[in-house]
C-alpha cells in the first residue's frame, strides 16, 4: 500500500481511483465494509482503491477544546487499512485553508482533479466541505456534473445503534471491552514504549512492564485480560489501568504482567490488546493483600485463554468436518 502525505494542490494526481473520504479514526466494522466496497469496485474497474484520510483530526484544528481522544494512533490506523486490501491512502493536512472549501471546490480539487474518481463510496452521514455544508445528496449532484458515481453504504448498526468511533469511545469508558470489541471487529490496542517503574511490583507484589501513557483513549481503569507484543512475541497478560490506591495516589499508568518470562533482549516497545475486563481497581489494606489478588487475577486469566483456545479448536474441528 503507497502513503501520500500531500497538500492541495498534490504533486501527484491519478488518472483513475474509486475513493472513499474520512477520518476512520478506530478503523472498525464499519469502516471495514466501506473499504471492502471500494476495494471490490476498484478491482471491477482496474483501478486503484484510495482512501483519503486527514492528519491532524479536523476538531484539533476546528474545535481543540472538544477534540476527542484518538483510537487509533497513525502508524495502527495505516496497518488496518492496508489489512483491507486498499492500494493507496493519502493523508491530506487539515488546515484552516482546507476547512474554508465549499464542497464544489473540495470535489474539484480533491476528488475530480487530484484523484480522478470514477466512484466515491461513503457512509449514509458523511459530509463535507465548509461547515459541513455537504451532504450525500449535494455530493450525488456533484458527481452528475463531474462524471463520478455515489455509492452510499447504510449505516451498520448493532445493538440497535450505529456502530461509530464515538460510540466505541463511549463504551471504553464504560468498561466494556468486549462490545468495543465486537464494535472495531479486533481488539482494542494500546501501543507505545516501556517505561521504568518504581521496581514496586518486583519488590511487593508481581513484576510489571509499564507503557508510557499514549495520547489516546484509554480503557477505564480496572484489571484486564491482554494480549501483549513486545517485538514479534505476543504474551498472555493481565493488565491493570489504574492509579496504584494501595500504595496512595498515583498518576494514572498502565502496568501489564505477562504469564511467562519474556526472553532477554533490549526490546522497548509494547503493544497491548485487551480482550476482557475482569475487575475494578480498589484499594487493598496491604501488599500481601493485593499479591493474594493479583494471583486470583492471573488465575481466572489463565483459565480465559484456556478457554479460548479449547473453543477455536473445536471450531477448527467443525469446519474441517464440514469441508
Amino acid at each position: 500500500m503507497r502513503v501520500l502525505r500531500q497538500s492541495l494542490p498534490p504533486a501527484e494526481s491519478l488518472a483513475a481511483s474509486v475513493v472513499t473520504i474520512g477520518n476512520f479514526d478506530g478503523v472498525h466494522c464499519a469502516h471495514q465494509e466501506l473499504f471492502g466496497s471500494v476495494v471490490q469496485a476498484a478491482r471491477s474497474l482496474g483501478v486503484p482503491a484510495v482512501v483519503l484520510t486527514f492528519d491532524p483530526h479536523p476538531a484539533q484544528i476546528l474545535a481543540p477544546e472538544r477534540v476527542p481522544k484518538t483510537l487509533t494512533q497513525l502508524s495502527l490506523k495505516l496497518r488496518l487499512i492496508a489489512e483491507q486490501g486498499v492500494d493507496i491512502v493519502w493523508i491530506l493536512p487539515f488546515t484552516h485553508a482546507l476547512a474554508q472549501l465549499s464542497p464544489e471546490e473540495f470535489v474539484e480539487q480533491a476528488l475530480v482533479r487530484a484523484l480522478g474518481a470514477r466512484q466515491i463510496h461513503v457512509g449514509a452521514n458523511f459530509c463535507f466541505g465548509r461547515n459541513r455544508q455537504g451532504t450525500v445528496d449535494r455530493l450525488r449532484q456533484l458527481g452528475e456534473t463531474e462524471g463520478f458515481a455515489v455509492h452510499v453504504l447504510p449505516l451498520r448498526m448493532m445493538r440497535g445503534e450505529p456502530v461509530s468511533s464515538s460510540r466505541v469511545r463511549a463504551l471504553l469508558d464504560e468498561g466494556k471491552i468486549s462490545l468495543a470489541n465486537r464494535l472495531l471487529g479486533r481488539a482494542y490496542e494500546l501501543a507505545g514504549l516501556v517505561e521504568p517503574g518504581e521496581g514496586r511490583g518486583r519488590r511487593l507484589t508481581v513484576p510489571t512492564l509499564n507503557l508510557a501513557t499514549p495520547q489516546q483513549q484509554l480503557p477505564r481503569t480496572g484489571v484486564y485480560v491482554t494480549g501483549t507484543l513486545l517485538g514479534e512475541r505476543r504474551f498472555e497478560s493481565v493488565t491493570n489501568v489504574g492509579t496504584k490506591p494501595t500504595f496512595g495516589p498515583h498518576p494514572l499508568s498502565i502496568e501489564t504482567y505477562l504469564l511467562e518470562d519474556p526472553p532477554q533482549g533490549e526490546e522497548n516497545r509494547l503493544r497491548i490488546q485487551f480482550l476482557y475486563r475482569l475487575r475494578e481497581e480498589r484499594a487493598f489494606p496491604t501488599s500481601e493483600a493485593l499479591k493474594a489478588q493479583i494471583g486470583k487475577d492471573i488465575r481466572r486469566t489463565r483459565r480465559y485463554f484456556h478457554w479460548q483456545q479449547f473453543f477455536s479448536a473445536r471450531m477448527a474441528a467443525r469446519s474441517v468436518g464440514k469441508s
